[in-house]
């Protein structure tokens, strides 16, 4: 069957973003992707709705998991099924499981290979036999070490392009910067030293999209991922794409563009994949890359999915201060995301609580309060460079159970019940709101913060990235009674109750119900069908609130419980608590 041909509105975008060189990009692109966009168009056609109440996916490394008997991904597999996690986990996202350099997989060196140390591609279309896949697209950068950049410092075509270079004596100030390194760093070339772009280390050497065969070669790559199985493909740091000394360097309308473009690309070839843009900035920002509407389809035209990234730091300054007004607010401000689109919601990734999505949505007195509560639960601070040269807080670095610990009593004594139940609420939220949840594999098992890992790497975010033995992990989850098995039993069971509810469904309504109490949250969730509703109310306080019930939607049960409540009646609930209350038809 022949390959399907490229999308009227690609040539249009690919204008935006080459000018006169557009049909000739086309036309490059056309003969890169031409051998997997052939065997995609042999593939069945996937049928069914995008998105519904049953999807949960699961955030791992490819590795998290070993065992002497079988490769990584084979151990990791083998546990899910174990412990029957299939029955409510339906996607699992892999981080980046190719041959890497550094930074736990993030530094590229082959695209298309599976990391001998993880297993192979076999493992992975196993893993795809029970599971749906989310893959990471790692497309702003790729590794020192990879084939590309070997031969850009050999000064061999058309490789000399694939990358940036920049004089130390440029005026750079104005790009945003992620980090506290240096943007430029140096390396011997052929044609001499040459200081290149790197916006996050210098082992992760920026690609150059002003290069056309370089978008060829990543869309290219983005297909063969959708051809091996992904449902979901994550475009890792895309905010930073494009590249124009003068600029801030983020967000610039090619970059949007490019979005679009893959996004194109896989409605025409593989319509089942969805498009993920992680943009850890603050929230109007971030939400932007859900595009406009188009008018031939009435459906938002770049990222089906972004994350939303306000919601991790706002649970932990709600929780962290005892009071709900910032994320109330922030809810109810947030408006719901254009047709044929939802919100990633999350609590806890591979990366830290960032802080920017923070910006405009809390005081500098709470924000304060907020680093100084994780740095006293063990947490660290990483920071990046702003453009009057200070370095200020980028991302909080902390396993997401310690940073839901309440504080200490005078003798140093944490609440553990307390703790489990804020724990679970904040979970609680995550899985309740608008859009499609993901639970990081340590909170699924409770880890807590792994300072050996940051001492052995030096890397303050290896304090919630611990890699487990398979009999570690058993270990840790033999104690019935323990904080960390209670948090997988609570946590297990939330995720079965979210996909049985059809008001949890992604595009279910959603509005904030106030119920005039500043340390309580209360949102109501409508199923598309009006087949039922669920009030989530929420205490961030470390005391027991009451409050009056709304009258609305009518007489409520406990989903946890089955026990009834009245409508405007009395309703209590104990410190970092929660409860979901249903009205169904």
């Amino acid at each position: 069957m022949p390959a399907k041909p490229l999308p009227a509105a690609f040539t249009e975008r690919l204008q935006k973003v080459y000018g006169s060189r557009a049909e000739q990009t086309a036309a490059m692109i056309c003969e890169s992707i031409a051998p997997v966009a052939a065997r995609l168009a042999e593939d069945a056609p996937q049928q069914g709705p995008r998105w519904t109440q049953n999807d949960i996916v699961l955030i791992t490394y490819a590795d998290q998991v070993r065992s002497d008997d079988a490769s990584p991904l084979a151990t990791l597999h083998r546990w899910l099924k174990r412990e029957r996690l299939d029955g409510f986990i339906n996607t699992v996202h892999l981080l980046p499981f190719c041959p890497y350099s550094s930074d736990d997989g993030f530094s590229v060196i082959d695209y298309l290979e599976v990391d001998p140390d993880s297993g192979t591609w076999d493992d992975i279309a196993a893993l795809g036999g029970d599971f749906q896949l989310m893959y990471d697209l790692v497309l702003n950068h790729c590794s020192q070490h990879s084939a590309w950049f070997q031969a850009y410092l050999r000064g061999e075509e058309p490789y000399t392009r694939f990358f940036i270079d920049a004089s130390p004596a440029e005026n750079l100030s104005q790009v945003v910067r992620p980090r506290s390194l240096p943007l430029l760093s140096p390396y011997p070339t052929a044609a001499g030293e040459k200081h290149v772009w790197t916006t996050f280390s210098a082992d992760q050497v920026d690609l150059n999209y002003g290069e056309p065969a370089v978008l060829a070669e990543m869309l290219r790559v983005l297909l063969e991922y959708a051809q091996r199985g992904a449902r979901i493909v994550r475009l890792d740091a895309v905010a930073f794409l494009w590249k124009q000394i003068g600029t801030t360097c983020l967000h610039l309308p090619q970059t949007h563009e490019i979005v679009k473009i893959c996004r194109d690309l896989l409605e025409a070839h593989s319509p089942r994949t969805l498009v993920l843009t992680e943009t850890n900035v603050p929230h109007a920002e971030n939400v932007s890359y859900f595009g406009q509407v188009d008018p031939a389809d009435g459906q938002g035209d770049e990222a089906h999915m972004v994350y939303n990234f306000s919601l991790p730091p706002l649970l932990l300054d709600a929780f962290v201060n005892g009071d709900a007004t910032a994320i109330r607010a922030w809810l109810s401000s947030l408006a719901p995301p254009p047709p044929g689109c939802t919100f990633f919601n999350f609590t806890a990734s591979h990366d830290g609580v960032g802080v920017r999505p923070l910006e405009g949505l809390v005081s500098p007195q709470r924000f304060d309060k907020v680093i100084a509560a994780v740095k006293a639960r063990g947490g660290k601070i990483n920071t990046r460079r702003a453009a009057d040269g200070t370095d200020t807080p980028y991302e909080l670095n902390i396993a997401y159970v310690d940073a839901m610990a309440p504080d200490a009593d005078a003798n140093g004594h944490v609440d553990e019940e307390l703790h489990l139940r804020r724990f679970l609420t904040s979970q609680a939220v995550m899985l309740a709101l608008q859009g499609m949840p993901a639970v990081y594999f340590h909170s699924l098992v409770g880890t807590r913060n792994d300072y050996a890992g940051v001492e052995q790497s030096g890397q303050n975010r290896r304090i919630n990235r611990h890699k487990y033995t398979l009999a570690e992990l058993d270990e840790r989850l033999s104690h019935p009674g323990s904080l960390q098995r209670r948090i997988y039993d609570g946590l297990c069971e939330l995720l079965a109750l979210r996909i049985a509810q059809p008001a949890f469904h992604p595009e279910a309504k959603q509005r904030v119900v106030d119920l005039g109490n500043d340390r309580v949250l209360a949102f109501l969730r409508s199923a598309t069908d009006g087949s039922q509703q669920i009030l989530a109310v929420v205490n961030f306080s470390p005391h027991e609130e009451s409050f009056e019930l709304p009258t609305e939607p009518g007489p409520l049960y406990n989903l946890q419980t089955g026990e009834p409540s009245e409508p405007g009646g009395e309703f209590t609930l104990p410190p970092g608590g929660f409860c979901f209350l249903s009205a169904s038809e």
